[in-house]
């Protein structure tokens, strides 16, 4: 067995899958650890949640693909809270900012009594896997990274980030070539509780939609 110590980024996926995908965000790969199986641990794994970030030990097998890793150790970070809104109407400034044959993702910095507190961001669908939004950001398929760490707009890291799909995760055909993230700053206040009750989005509550990724 191999070792890997570093920082990652944690995504739950959903339930129906019974693992937990690692980004490495030194080495920029991911690994599909188990999430069950660890003993007295096991509360403190279950108690991870999709944007924590962990410094942590991983143990597996690198030759073999099907296999998946474990957590060895682990110490969380920090984190950023993740929510997602699917089948939903995309913001204002997201239709604004989207353009036909846009390849890279656009965003614009909004503002709380003259103040930028957060930016929004228009991914397209057409390179990620089968074009789905939200279920390759469950995943950690969506290259954020390098935004999780500082928003390019304000220079600030954000703390919260809302995900928005205009179509339900088992769509076959999609309203809009595009997903959006809303990413919050601290200092967000008004502006973060106005989207929440807009897509109807508890604190701190797992929404993470109910789907079969086998069957997508």
């Amino acid at each position: 067995m191999d070792e890997r110590t570093g920082v990652f980024r944690v995504y739950r996926v959903v339930e129906a899958v019974p693992h937990i995908n690692l980004f490495d965000t030194d080495a920029t790969r991911l690994y599909t650890v188990y999430q069950s199986g660890y003993g007295e641990r096991q509360p403190a794994v279950d108690g991870l949640r999709t944007g924590a970030l962990v410094e942590a030990t991983l143990g597996g097998d690198p030759d073999d693909s099907d296999e998946a890793w474990s957590l060895l150790s682990f110490e969380r970070l920090d984190r950023v809270a993740m929510d997602f809104a699917v089948d939903a109407e995309v913001p204002e400034v997201a239709a604004d900012l989207w353009e036909p044959g846009l390849e890279r993702p656009a965003s614009a910095v909004l503002e709380e009594d003259g103040e930028p507190v957060a930016e929004c961001f228009v991914q397209s669908r057409a390179p990620l896997p089968g074009g789905t939004f939200v279920p390759s950001v469950l995943t950690g398929l969506v290259p954020m990274e390098s935004l999780l760490t500082e928003l390019p707009g304000i220079g600030e890291p954000p703390t919260d980030a809302i995900f928005i799909d205009p179509d339900p995760p088992d769509a076959d055909s999609y309203a809009r070539p595009y997903g959006v993230a809303v990413l919050f700053t601290a200092a967000a206040d008004d502006l973060l509780a106005e989207f929440r009750d807009r897509y109807n989005l508890s604190a701190d509550a797992d929404n993470r939609p109910e789907y079969d990724p086998y069957g997508l």
